[in-house]
């Protein structure tokens, strides 16, 4: 009568008795049990942002050494110099047709100022045959763009200009003028050359503080627009100057009293994060060495969909994160940069592990130029399903990716026993669930799952957008796999109350985690 009852109400449309009937019906004998409607929802489609309790903390982000590169350093024209072949000239001399400096025999190189104390680093002015390659000028640019925006005060802006917007005129059409224009000017084309030019002059010889305002930034974009590659010269010298003059301020005349800071270096104290920079293109061709249709096809996730996953698990000092398949490094790289926590990665192939030693030891040489301190970063080239070190990690990890896109269905199966010695709210980051297909992404209990690994997981699926993978310009699918073993604890006990659950645990059989007993495995 008692289960008959709640039948008869949930067919009226009163909601309270609807969900009185719902109640009954998750704990009854016939139906599978779902996790409780008040704890964290194993819905795919809604996500709720997991929150750990933790102590507020201060993110590190200046490092205390300085930048001097040594001689380690594979600089950009060091990069192109080996590939000398596959570049052409870019820049001529507009006023002298038949000099020839800027062709590839004369290697035509600049010279860039970078934040930290000592770092500079030279740029090859050729551009790559193949427009996928490498392009030093595009680099250049960057990093003029990059130290603008993120290291300057905006009175130190004023002195070589804002960035330019991309959608301005002179970007896409750029004027017949190779000179820019101060900003906000109504001048003619005609005076704003010869008022351009005679302001990059005047600066190159001034030494007070009443210098022109003139865009240099839009000078440089201006000068690669039209190929002017004096002027590029020209107007990458001043820009040197006045960031010089940031780095290495005047000494007091007090011989007493220290030397002020480097002014580029202090500013990184002061902002949020930087874009990584990512050296794949050089060694592209150790990637292609791989089985096709395998679990060892060499794929990414590009920066904006690892950025979204940092801050989606909350990564910072202190955490640990695991990438298991971890290719060329770049995620282990920008999880370290982005949160300063301890970062590893596994690789079994012998091509994109070997281009990652190679980041890892330039990423560090980087961080030092940009004056940028990050976490701790250990790459191992092995099998992650026999290494040691794997072994001796899971059990502390905060976050774990796999990003398991291609990999064989006996490789993911082989993996989620590894998963038994993560600890309670760690989470797991794939690109196919690790759950099994009996529980599906609601991880409902019955006689057949109950004593399934992949139960102990909150389960969560969120989208990815175009542009987000390697492998494929449409969107898809991740999941958040979290360790709840107390969730799971719970829904174990009210399954093994009922009738069913009562004679399914009577003959279930389940092997728990190695070195851990049952009640570890529940959390208790």
């Amino acid at each position: 009568m008692r289960v008959e009852k709640p039948r008869q109400r949930a067919s009226k449309s009163n909601s309270r008795a609807s969900s009185r009937a719902t109640s009954n019906l998750a704990s009854s004998p016939l139906e599978p049990i779902y996790r409780s409607r008040t704890s964290r929802s194993r819905s795919s489609s809604s996500f709720v942002p997991y929150s750990p309790v933790a102590t507020p903390y201060a993110r590190v982000w200046a490092c205390m050494e300085d930048g001097d590169p040594g001689p380690g350093h594979v600089s950009s024209e060091s990069v192109v110099m080996n590939l000398n072949k596959s570049y052409k000239a870019y820049f001529k001399n507009l006023k002298e047709p038949s000099d020839k400096s800027f062709e590839p025999e004369k290697c035509p190189v600049v010279e860039m100022e970078y934040p930290n104390t000592g770092a500079t680093e030279k740029f090859l002015l050729l551009a790559p045959k193949d427009k996928d390659h490498y392009n030093p000028i595009m680099d250049l640019e960057k990093t003029l763009y990059t130290i603008v925006d993120h290291y300057l005060t905006p009175s130190q802006r004023e002195l070589i200009g804002s960035v330019p917007n991309e959608l301005l005129t002179e970007a896409v059409s750029p004027p017949p003028s190779p000179s820019p224009s101060p900003p906000n000017s109504r001048i003619s084309n005609s005076s704003s050359r010869s008022s351009s030019m005679s302001s990059l002059t005047s600066l190159e010889s001034s030494s007070d503080n009443s210098r022109p305002r003139v865009n240099y930034c839009r000078a440089v974009q201006r000068a690669i627009n039209t190929k002017d590659g004096p002027l590029l010269v020209r107007t990458l010298d001043v820009i040197n100057t006045i960031l010089r003059s940031f780095k290495y301020p005047k000494l007091p005349s007090d011989i007493f009293e220290p030397a002020p800071p480097n002014a580029l270096k202090q500013a990184v104290e002061t902002w949020g994060s930087l874009p990584p920079k990512r050296c794949v293109g050089p060694n592209i061709a150790r990637l292609r060495d791989y089985k096709a249709f395998s679990s060892n096809v060499y794929g990414e996730l590009n920066p904006n969909l690892v950025e979204e996953i940092v801050s989606t698990t909350k990564l910072k000092e202190g955490s640990l994160f695991m990438d298991l398949g971890s290719g060329v490094g770049n995620v282990v790289v920008q999880a370290a940069l982005q949160t300063g926590c301890k970062s590893f990665g596994v690789e079994l192939s012998e091509g994109p592990a070997q281009v990652a030693r190679v980041m890892k030891e330039q990423f560090k040489i980087r961080c030092r130029m940009w004056g940028v301190a990050c976490g701790e970063i250990e790459l191992e080239e092995g099998d992650m399903l026999e290494s040691k070190r794997v072994a001796e990690l899971i059990p502390q990890a905060d976050v774990v990716l796999v990003d398991n896109k291609v990999f064989e269905e006996k490789l993911n199966e082989a993996l989620r026993p590894k998963f038994l010695d993560l600890k309670e709210g760690a989470i797991v980051i794939s690109l196919k669930p690790f759950v099994s297909s009996l529980n599906g992404l609601n991880a409902r209990v019955t006689e057949r799952n109950v004593d399934d690994i992949s139960a102990i997981f909150d389960v969560t699926e969120r989208p990815y957008y175009p542009g987000s993978v390697s492998w494929g310009n449409g969107g898809g699918s991740y999941y958040l796999h979290r360790v709840d073993r107390v969730g799971y604890a719970e829904i174990r006990q009210k399954f093994e109350n009922t009738t069913r659950g009562r004679r399914s645990a009577a003959s279930a059989k389940y092997v728990p985690s190695r070195n851990t007993d049952e009640s570890d495995w529940f959390g208790q």
